[in-house]
């Protein structure tokens, strides 16, 4: 009976989704970053930067925003690298990081000490960071 469920669907009422939200502070101004690498200092901050027209980008969030548990032991900015690609540019000279899109940033201390892109943002395990 549960196979017939499976293929072709409960007669029983689908329960709505509840959507997750993440507490995202917007990145997008250039000033914002020497507030960061200073926060960084007491607290864990987290960039994320994403392409709003990335696909790739869009599904890796999705995927980002469905496992994230850090709760408030660390700050999280979300950096739309397509309206502010100054602040983008600028978050790889201030950090040396090269420039990636998707994108997620850990840092500590004033320095980055996690990066990855693209799928590997997911493989982070960021309360080691915390």
């Amino acid at each position: 009976m549960n196979m017939f469920k499976k293929l072709f669907g409960s007669s029983e009422p689908k329960k709505a989704k509840v959507e997750k939200v993440l507490p995202w502070q917007a990145l997008n101004d250039v000033s914002q970053l020497e507030v960061i690498a200073e926060k960084s200092k007491t607290k864990t901050q987290i960039i994320f930067k994403h392409s709003t027209r990335c696909g790739i980008s869009s599904m890796v969030m999705k995927q980002f925003v469905a496992d994230y548990d850090v709760d408030s032991n660390a700050d999280l900015y979300y950096l739309d690298l397509l309206s502010y690609r100054d602040v983008s540019n600028e978050v790889g000279y201030k950090f040396q990081v090269m420039h990636q899109s998707p994108q997620l940033l850990v840092l500590n201390n004033g320095v980055v000490v996690a990066n990855a892109s693209h799928g590997e943002i997911n493989e982070i395990d960021l309360l080691k960071f915390l």
